[in-house]
């Protein structure tokens, strides 16, 4: 329940991010290359399954990689990626495939759970892409697994700030939820369709020949058969190579496959009368066995079957083209082509049911013993026993924590059935943990009321605390704004403590944090100091990361602050800044959950001072960090900080952006006490309408997107930031987005101004 600062991050499968090695025989399409050559920033690939569409993208990125400095980065997708952090983590990675100078930064800040990636890791990654020569595409391959809107959103807003030399591929089934017919009006979007697709009867010829072995005499090929089946199958990819299969021995071409209209069930029967049947003994055997996994490796295949040789049979069924792909080019993994994985897995089911569920068993013990818990955990669940996943999972939550994929592991809680959660405290503390940390508050409570409902004195705490009530009661007092009175908050954070009483656990510190925390946003300063000063104490003593210690200490200087304690805050922060700005460079804005209130009390000392210069800069810093990190009590009293620092400075201006931008947190989220009555103190005193701003003239440098024009019409009404995201169908943190780059295009400092500016150069 402590997150380090740079963890050693998400276990990545290189083979998704390599670009697929090109079949022997492959057809070369010329014309939909070419397609493909075009400079637009988007291409969109949509076709459904065995339309040739990692084929084409497979060709094409081999044919271009190296033109010209051209570089291609590739990401191929399957469900358990439909995580933001797991997502990004992973194109972020398949960029650096392409080009190691890029997204380190990105990586680091994705490292970070507390962090949104549309917050840090996209706008460092944005960064990084404009600074490199020549031309880079990231292909990223069955874009549909994906279903995350957060996802989407984060896509969309990259594809809003592409620089020049960058481009995105996306293929997929289904088109993504994405500007399209924006990008289409404006001339930047190439679209390949399944009819684009099509092969026609010169590109089938070789197709055929290639996979059927005819072709060495004209008349084993005729023209006119080659023109027949691609009529029957519509040009389509795989069922041209389903004919070419049947072909190997066949006295005469099949008869009965008709085209992609009938779905994917035709196709499977297809499959198992023409293709699996045919097969030798062996290698049938071996085909329905291994079905059941997603990915196969020899080592792997060789302890599920209990058998040996494994490797050689891969080798050999991918060389007779049986719809295996390799996922790396040492081929040491592979996976099955999903239609024939499903035919695969039909025949297995209606010939050998009992085996499934031991298969899959045998999968899970061969991956748990390799180190990969969330294949193991899969696997359990697949065979039907979500007892011994709930259990490997309530096992496995540090593992996530120190790979920085909390996202992953509260995704695969959802996987299991309610009653297994709710049997396990354990598990069910640290999914809410989970989401707490992912900034998936929604879910906190949710998960907080079923395991409270059955916590005891005797139930076992999560490792590092005492107490599993007095976990759970941290969590509740850190991450659920239920609209609660502070005196109740209070109540829950001072259950915590006094349940939480073994000082040698890392829970007695942790919890003395949350209840500081609270304590310093009701002004009692005093009470709040003498506790956060215990915890720190204690912190090395338990080991406690440099993340959460940092975010301890800066606490404690803020309430050591506001309780008059100066030099005492002079001598925390000459201990901690210089460690403070370690973790800044190596993290960027993502190290601002550790950092912020330690810059916040810097800065308050150097206002203190009359060094209003340096105060402005270092609060300036202080409000951006803490705006970052999404806390609403923390964002405010930051921004109030900097307004009184910038109407010191004479800046009023800049004053009435600060309190504009705290007054909008104040109507969105809920805000602790002392902080909300320093925030009308301020307000007063700076007056609530911004002083008149001058007028300026010209046109905007840079036009606006669609979304930022959307976003500004938003802006002129009462809705607050959390009100426009639910009705443009975006979440706070990607309006936030928008909006810093709305102001910097309109240079307008704050919301008042920007819909004034708007209106002057006539866009709304």
């Amino acid at each position: 329940m402590s997150s380090d600062a740079v963890p050693r991050g998400v276990p990545l499968v290189v083979g998704k991010m390599s670009v697929p090695q090109r079949r022997a025989g492959i057809v070369p399409r010329r014309r939909l290359i070419d397609a493909l050559r075009d400079g637009t920033p988007l291409v969109v690939m949509v076709a459904p399954a065995g339309w040739g569409k990692t084929t084409l993208l497979t060709d094409w990125a081999h044919t271009v990689a190296g033109e010209g400095g051209t570089g291609v980065g590739w990401l191929t997708l399957d469900e358990a990626d439909d995580e933001p952090f797991r997502f990004w983590t992973y194109l972020v990675s398949a960029i650096r495939v392409a080009d190691e100078t890029l997204g380190a930064a990105a990586l680091a800040a994705l490292r970070v759970p507390e962090m949104d990636p549309l917050e840090a890791a996209v706008p460092t990654l944005l960064n990084d892409l404009a600074t490199r020569p020549g031309q880079l595409t990231v292909v990223v391959d069955d874009l549909h697994v994906i279903r995350d809107r957060r996802i989407h959103e984060g896509l969309e807003f990259l594809l809003a700030y592409l620089p020049p030399g960058a481009r995105l591929v996306l293929a997929g089934r289904s088109d993504p939820p994405l500007p399209l017919a924006r990008m289409r009006a404006r001339g930047e979007l190439t679209e390949i369709r399944a009819a684009d697709l099509r092969f026609t009867a010169g590109e089938a010829r070789p197709l055929v020949a290639a996979v059927s072995g005819r072709g060495a005499q004209r008349d084993e090929l005729p023209q006119d058969a080659v023109v027949d089946v691609v009529t029957r199958t519509e040009g389509w990819a795989a069922g041209l190579q389903l004919v070419a299969l049947a072909l190997r021995g066949a006295p005469a071409w099949p008869a009965d496959l008709t085209g992609p209209a009938d779905g994917n069930r035709h196709v499977v029967d297809y499959l198992t009368a023409e293709v699996i049947d045919g097969l030798a003994p062996e290698q049938r055997d071996f085909l329905l066995r291994t079905s059941v996994l997603d990915r196969l490796a020899g080592p792997l295949c060789d302890f599920v079957l209990e058998r040996r040789e494994s490797a050689r049979i891969l080798a050999e069924l991918e060389r007779a083209d049986l719809f295996l792909v390799a996922l790396d080019a040492r081929r040491t993994w592979y996976r099955y082509h999903r239609l024939f994985r499903e035919a695969l897995l039909r025949e297995l089911r209606a010939t050998h049911a009992s085996e499934e569920s031991a298969l899959l068993l045998r999968a899970a013990s061969w991956h748990r013993s390799a180190g990969d818990r969330e294949s193991a955990f899969r696997c359990l669940v697949a065979a039907g026993d979500p007892v011994a996943a709930g259990e490997l999972l309530a096992d496995s939550d540090d593992d996530f924590m120190a790979r920085g994929a909390l996202g992953t592991f509260l995704r695969l809680g959802d996987a299991l059935p309610p009653e297994v959660v709710r049997a396990s405290p354990k598990l069910g503390i640290a999914l809410a943990a989970a989401a707490g940390f992912t900034g998936r508050l929604d879910r906190v409570a949710s998960l907080l009321d079923s395991v409270e409902s059955v916590l005891t004195d005797e139930s076992v705490p999560p490792p590092g605390w005492h107490s599993a009530r007095a976990a759970a009661a941290t969590l509740r007092t850190v991450y659920v704004n239920s609209g609660e009175a502070a005196a109740q908050t209070l109540e829950v954070a001072r259950r915590a403590v006094a349940l939480e009483s073994d000082p040698t656990r890392q829970g007695w510190v942790i919890s003395r944090i949350a209840l500081g925390g609270v304590l310093s946003g009701m002004d009692h300063d005093a009470e709040a100091a003498s506790l956060l000063a215990d915890a720190v104490g204690r912190a090395a003593a338990v080991d406690l990361p440099a993340f959460s210690r940092l975010q301890a200490t800066g606490l404690l200087a803020v309430s050591m602050f506001k309780g008059g304690r100066i030099e005492e805050v002079r001598r925390l922060l000459r201990t901690a800044l210089p460690e403070a700005a370690r973790m800044e460079d190596a993290l960027g804005v993502s190290a601002a959950p550790a950092v912020a209130y330690l810059r916040l009390a810097e800065g308050l000392i150097l206002y203190r001072d009359g060094d209003v210069t340096r105060a402005r800069a270092v609060l300036t810093r202080a409000a951006d960090l803490a705006v970052a990190t999404g806390h609403p009590s923390q964002s405010v009293r930051a921004l109030t900080a900097r307004a009184e620092a910038e109407l010191a400075g004479g800046d009023r201006r800049a004053a009435a952006a600060a309190l504009s931008e705290a007054d909008e947190i104040t109507r969105t989220e809920l805000v602790l006490p002392g902080v909300a009555a320093a925030l009308r103190a301020a307000q007063e005193r700076i007056g609530r309408d911004a002083v008149a701003l001058a007028r300026r003239d010209g046109a905007l440098a840079e036009p606006l997107t669609e979304r930022e024009l959307a976003v500004l019409r938003a802006l002129q009404g009462p809705l607050n930031r959390r009100e426009i995201g639910a009705e443009l169908y975006l979440s706070v943190n990607t309006i936030k987005g928008y909006t810093k780059s709305l102001y910097r295009k309109l240079d307008a400092a704050s919301r008042p101004e920007a819909v004034r500016r708007g209106r002057q150069l006539g866009l709304i």
